[in-house]
């Protein structure tokens, strides 16, 4: 059943994370812009922690905790689904290796953006901007050698399967963007005290970008599904490498061949053809 299925982990991350920021800029914009007392001086715009920090932290410690639990479910789901050969397989132990290296750092960011949440900005300032660069570094390194160990795997069966290189290549696109975003962040938020506003407002695209990237692993599970009109993108694989092999036929007895039954001859009422 399509409803069944571990390409629904990263919908519901992503769902998550885009409602918890949907209701935090909402409150936000309902109170009428306050200034809230971790902002700095000459900032009018909130950071993310900064509304996180205000009456809504339970909202934020728990969809914090709903998006990165299912998020990294879907790493892990897709190690195992090309491990049972529901996904086609890694062709060796370097990308199997990015593979298992990129859960352990999406785990590591996941970690991050929980205990960032938990740690506001207002009473632990420096253990959040700490577990916030955790969060951001940890994850762009994961999506890396996820790009990684799907440009391998892609270019090896870019005939049969181009949607591994789709995936690549909208994985990367977003790597781009991210980082290019936290470059920006970093210089308006830490270099730049000035431009503090406009470190808020890339704080918000950031996370909004990242939606997305979450949803790209929709497209990289959909192929593990089994219906009736699609078979697995492993099984396929399996298929299809079968059907390449060449098909002999044998006779159903060689009775008929009496003593000059040979198996390295074939041979036609007893006459060697």
């Amino acid at each position: 059943m399509w409803i069944v299925s571990f390409w629904i982990f990263p919908v519901i991350s992503a769902c998550m994370w885009i409602a918890m920021l949907a209701a935090m800029l909402g409150t936000w914009c309902v109170q009428g812009n306050p200034i809230y007392s971790s902002m700095e001086p000459g900032q009018t715009i909130a950071y993310i922690s900064d509304v996180g920090a205000q009456g809504l932290q339970p909202l934020f410690i728990a969809g914090s905790a709903v998006t990165v639990v299912f998020l990294d479910l879907a790493f892990v789901s897709e190690r195992w689904l090309r491990h049972a050969g529901q996904l086609v397989p890694n062709k060796g132990w370097f990308d199997k290796g990015c593979a298992i290296l990129s859960i352990l750092f999406s785990i590591a960011g996941a970690a991050g953006l929980i205990l960032l949440s938990i740690f506001d900005t207002v009473s632990h300032p420096n253990l959040h901007d700490g577990f916030l660069a955790l969060f951001l570094i940890a994850y762009l390194i994961s999506a890396i050698l996820i790009c990684i160990e799907y440009l391998r795997i892609g270019i090896f069966y870019r005939r049969d399967h181009r949607v591994l290189l789709a995936s690549f290549g909208i994985k990367l696109f977003f790597i781009i963007v991210e980082i290019a975003l936290a470059i920006g962040f970093g210089v308006c938020g830490w270099h730049q005290p000035h431009h503090r506003n406009a470190a808020a407002v890339l704080e918000w695209v950031i996370a909004l970008v990242f939606t997305f990237y979450v949803l790209s692993f929709v497209i990289d599970l959909l192929p593990s599904v089994r219906t009736r009109s699609h078979v697995p993108q492993g099984e396929k694989r399996i298929g299809s490498s079968h059907s390449e092999q060449p098909v002999v036929e044998e006779p159903l007895t060689h009775d008929s061949a009496g003593p000059n039954a040979n198996h390295n001859t074939s041979f036609y009422r007893g006459i060697a053809v």
